[in-house]
């Protein structure tokens, strides 16, 4: 295996990685798994117009489950992704 390399930059090491194969610099049979628990996912705000009493029916559902009424729609969405993508009937 090659020595460590230190990169002076984030572009020096992205354009090294994407002419390397990591089997040829990194022993992966003495990797180990690890836990991120702070890891938090990225975000990206969207705008979406949805008529008032979708919105009111929403806050309504939220506030009898006591969440923020914009973490049941994330809720709802995420859900609705994963039947979709394993190919469950609505």
């Amino acid at each position: 295996m090659p020595k460590r390399r230190r990169f002076e930059t984030e572009d020096e090491e992205r354009e090294f990685w994407s002419k390397q194969d990591s089997a040829d610099v990194i022993n992966w049979s003495k990797a180990k798994r690890v836990t991120l628990p702070n890891l938090k996912p990225s975000l990206t705000t969207i705008s979406l117009r949805l008529p008032a009493f979708i919105v009111e029916e929403i806050k309504q559902l939220a506030h009898k489950r006591d969440v923020p009424y914009q973490s049941l729609i994330k809720l709802f969405l995420a859900e609705r992704v994963q039947r979709e993508l394993k190919g469950e009937e609505a």
